[in-house]
């Protein structure tokens, strides 16, 4: 049987704010520095393309409005030709990519906060729609379904990801384990804007690390960090974003292994990429004493249920019968 090995990359930087183009661009450039540095995988931040509502925690609902609307039309859909670039990128570079996005739904209301995954020939072979916005999210994103809530057959290994806080979510963690996941994408954005005695880089790496230790699998952080010019654009409806958007250990990337334990130095708040060596064959000796997946489970006792339909907006039935005399 052959045991994945492999170098994987994960970047902590912001995007360039509601610049779809310019974003793509400056993914590109990271995968190029991946590329050269023998990585295989790379991981970037949640809605990388091209920005996060931080108006929902700073402003009312009405103030954000024009800022909706301004995400709205930074959105994408998946077959934007904005896009094509990106895909190309994997192509040339041989680069396994996890990337978070605004998609574009049919609907002017309608935007989700997706993760694509694109393999190294280019292909995008899967996308993952955060299924419950958080908090003050809800305001802007609409929910996904359990239709991509799934586990993707890659060259380096079974890749599943979450954005953000649905890493919390032990049910959607568990439906990934159980397709088999030995790679777990986790991507955040930061957030100064949480509660006082929340840390929210402490936070990320409980997260990672318990999908981990529980899974005995490698799980990839990528978090995003907010510019200057993303505090900037939006000055001028709230004078004191400085003062509501800055703050210490509110951004983490890095790698954990399937023992719940960090590998290498993670990223805190700074800007950059990092590297791991991943081996899949480290994930053997821990499923030894727990497998939840096998030997320490009962599934004669549980049962989870797990509805991959897609959500359907509208169903037509015509009930109407003809009769012929």
């Amino acid at each position: 049987m052959d045991f994945k090995k492999f170098k994987a990359a994960t970047v902590q930087t912001s995007p360039v704010f509601l610049n779809v183009e310019k974003t793509i661009a400056k993914a590109i450039s990271f995968i190029k520095d991946a590329h050269e540095n023998g990585a295989q995988l790379i991981a970037f931040p949640e809605v990388f393309v091209a920005g996060y509502p931080y108006w929902n925690w700073i402003m009312t609902p009405v103030q954000g409005s024009k800022w909706y609307e301004e995400l709205y039309r930074n959105s994408v859909a998946i077959t934007d030709a904005s896009l094509a670039p990106l895909f190309q990128a994997a192509k040339e570079y041989k680069m396994q990519v996890v990337i978070g996005i605004n998609e574009r739904g049919d609907s002017y209301g309608e935007i989700y906060n997706t993760n694509l995954i694109i393999d190294a020939k280019g292909n995008l072979v899967g996308k993952h729609r955060k299924l419950v916005p958080t908090w003050a999210e809800k305001l802007t994103w609409t929910s996904g379904d359990g239709s991509s809530l799934k586990v993707y057959e890659t060259a380096v290994g079974p890749i599943g990801t979450l954005a953000c806080g649905e890493n919390t979510n032990t049910l959607a963690r568990f439906t990934l384990l159980a397709q088999g996941e030995l790679i777990h994408i986790a991507n955040y954005i930061s957030l100064p804007v949480a509660p006082p005695d929340y840390d929210m880089a402490e936070a990320i790496k409980i997260r990672a690390a318990a999908h981990s230790f529980e899974g005995k699998l490698f799980t990839i952080v990528s978090c995003s960090t907010i510019s200057q010019e993303i505090k900037d654009a939006l000055r001028a409806d709230v004078p004191n974003v400085d003062e509501l958007l800055t703050r210490k250990n509110s951004a983490f990337s890095g790698f954990i292994g399937p023992n719940g334990a960090l590998i290498g130095e993670p990223l805190i708040d700074e800007e950059g990429i990092i590297y791991a060596e991943i081996d899949l064959a480290k994930c053997i000796q821990p499923k030894q004493m727990h497998d939840i997946l096998g030997h320490y489970n009962r599934f004669d006792i549980f049962d989870l249920r797990v509805n991959t339909a897609p959500m359907r907006k509208i169903t037509f039935v015509d009930n109407h019968e003809e009769f012929n005399n």
